[in-house]
């Protein structure tokens, strides 16, 4: 008896998602970053917090300057809808409150780069609903 084919599993869907970037640079810093936890405020190895990540991979990968907090990140964007997203474009998310508390890298098929606090830097899915419900503003940078 064979089972049903079952569907790509949530890393296998990452993996792809870094292996169709665009940017060889990207993916070299997002591998070089994986797993590196959360700290608030934290700006290394040691921790990062998501507005810090957002913040160097911008400078390193598109020499663009952010602020450093993502409430004033994403004030520094021009609008895009989320279909419209390219590699490199900024996702901020609200969690609980009106204000922009937290801030992903857009890289392709609907996946993003952040910081998470629970898991650290991580590629994740930004069709789970814990993200689509918290999704406040996309763009790229002015």
């Amino acid at each position: 008896v064979r089972k049903n084919t079952v569907s790509p599993t949530k890393a296998a869907m990452a993996a792809n998602a870094m292996a169709n970037l665009k940017s060889k640079d990207l993916y070299r810093f997002i591998t070089d970053w994986t797993g590196v936890k959360y700290r608030l405020g934290g700006l290394d190895k040691e921790g990062i917090d998501c507005s810090g990540f957002a913040l160097l991979l911008q400078k390193d990968i598109y020499g663009q300057t952010l602020p450093r907090r993502s409430k004033d990140q994403a004030e520094t964007i021009k609008q895009k809808k989320l279909e419209e997203l390219k590699e490199g474009d900024l996702i901020f998310f609200s969690f609980g409150k009106k204000e922009v508390d937290h801030v992903g890298v857009f890289l392709n098929n609907n996946f993003f780069v952040h910081a998470s606090t629970t898991r650290g830097v991580v590629v994740d899915n930004l069709s789970l609903p814990a993200y689509q419900n918290s999704i406040v503003k996309t763009g790229t940078l002015k």
